[in-house]
């Protein structure tokens, strides 16, 4: 077995610049590649455009053994094992995008030599790494499992939380042959404390499309519970509260105005996709994915609803919209509801502008380009706040005490003094002033 003490890590991104800065730490020499040149110029600078991972760390491992290159600065056929992080979207009809996959494919394919190890880790459909990613690669002339290893390794990255990305963060790993596992395997050893070996690249695909449509399917639930609760006057966030206090046989999830990031608006789409393609319907997922879809719009709804108790119309009035990020406390706007939520706004009428402490800038749904505003600025200038991201960092005491009209889609009032319909929330209902 090699001793793959060389890596390249293509995609530096949330799940790519970990990846490298993690090996980089652990003594191997590392070189990050990425297409996009402001990406490179930035982590040239020594500037972290993730939450993740500090300015300092990234500036200790430049100063270590890590390089960061374009494309066609790169030495990919010095290195021992390549990773190909890059994104794995959808098209505009929730079918699998894997033109990054392929191009990332054909990158490596120019400069594969024999003996290298290649190791997709962007989440895709069973099928992907010994279908056209294989076929890519073999372009070169070589043969997967005869001239060079291959195999797949989901990541695990979970945006605002640096544990994710740490040793004690199981990694799973399936490879074209048993050797190729081992590895792979091997080589994941170096920075991560338990490493599960799987039969087959395939398997590998499944069981990380099973973790994030595991997600979707119940918050599409909750969801769904939320709505239910709305119009039986109950208390959705009250409710499960009390079933999560049963030590075992529940996990919690909450509803929200949608699902955002990277995954769980995605993810789903390419199991349901490659369903299809074995004659399987899979209902759970399609429905899932309606519901949390149908969330953003639900979202506007109740904010017409808000406005019609101080008899005012959606139409004409001004709408401040708290956080766009997909979840609190990170700059990740990737999928954000929040960009449903602006632009079905703006389509009924509504002016609309944001306030967000770590997004300064925002492209909704629409295509429009938004700028944030300060907090006291969106206060004093709109008729309804309606909160989708509940980040630490706002003065959320501040905002109630002074706030006329909320929609509060996350539980952020919960617990603060608020005064009678003040607060309508998601899943509960009018705030009665206790």
């Amino acid at each position: 077995m090699t001793n793959d003490s060389r890596v390249a890590v293509i995609g530096l991104g949330y799940v790519g610049l970990p990846l490298a800065i993690a090996f980089a730490e652990a003594g191997l020499d590392v070189e990050g590649i990425d297409a996009s040149a402001p990406r490179v110029a930035e982590l040239t600078a020594r500037h972290s455009p993730i939450d993740d991972i500090t300015d300092e760390r990234l500036a200790a491992a430049l100063d270590g053994r890590l390089r960061v290159s374009a494309p066609e600065q790169a030495s990919l056929a010095a290195a021992d094992a390549l990773f190909v992080c890059v994104p794995t979207p959808i098209t505009g009809t929730k079918d699998p995008d894997l033109g990054p996959v392929i191009s990332a494919a054909q990158l490596i394919g120019a400069h594969l030599r024999p003996g290298q190890l290649a190791i997709l880790q962007s989440t895709t459909f069973p099928g992907t790494t010994t279908g056209p990613f294989r076929e890519a690669l073999e372009a070169s002339g070589l043969r997967a499992g005869v001239d060079f290893d291959l195999a797949f390794a989901p990541e695990r990255v979970n945006p605002g939380d640096p544990a994710s990305a740490s040793r004690t963060t199981p990694r799973l790993v399936g490879g074209s042959t048993p050797a190729a596992t081992r590895r792979a395997a091997a080589l994941l050893r170096r920075i991560n404390d338990r490493v599960v070996e799987l039969s087959s690249p395939d398997a590998a695909e499944m069981a990380k499309l099973l973790e994030n449509t595991f997600r979707n399917v119940n918050i599409a639930f909750v969801n769904q519970l939320a709505l239910l609760c709305e119009r039986m006057g109950l208390d959705v966030w009250e409710v499960i509260d009390a079933a999560a206090t049963k030590p075992f046989g529940f996990m919690r999830f909450t509803p929200g105005p949608g699902v955002g990031g990277h995954c769980i608006p995605v993810d789903p789409y390419y199991l349901s996709w490659r369903a299809r393609e074995f004659d399987f319907t899979d209902r759970f997922i399609e429905l899932a994915g309606d519901i949390n879809f149908e969330m953003p719009r639900h979202v506007v709804a109740l904010a017409a609803e808000a406005l019609n108790d101080r008899s005012r119309a959606l139409k004409g009035s001004r709408v401040g919209v708290i956080g766009v990020a997909f979840k609190p406390d990170v700059q990740d706007s990737r999928n954000s509801p929040a960009g449903a939520v602006l632009a079905l706004l703006a389509e009924r009428g509504a002016e609309v502008r944001y306030h967000d402490p770590y997004v300064p800038e925002f492209k909704d749904d629409a295509g429009k380009v938004h700028r944030g505003v300060g907090l006291d600025a969106l206060l004093h200038w709109a008729d309804v706040i309606v909160v989708v991201t509940a980040h630490k960092r706002i003065e959320w005491d501040h905002l109630y005490a002074n706030a006329d009209l909320v929609v509060d889609t996350v539980n952020s009032s919960r617990g603060r003094t608020l005064r009678p319909r003040q607060v309508l929330r998601l899943g509960a209902g009018w705030s009665d002033g206790a």
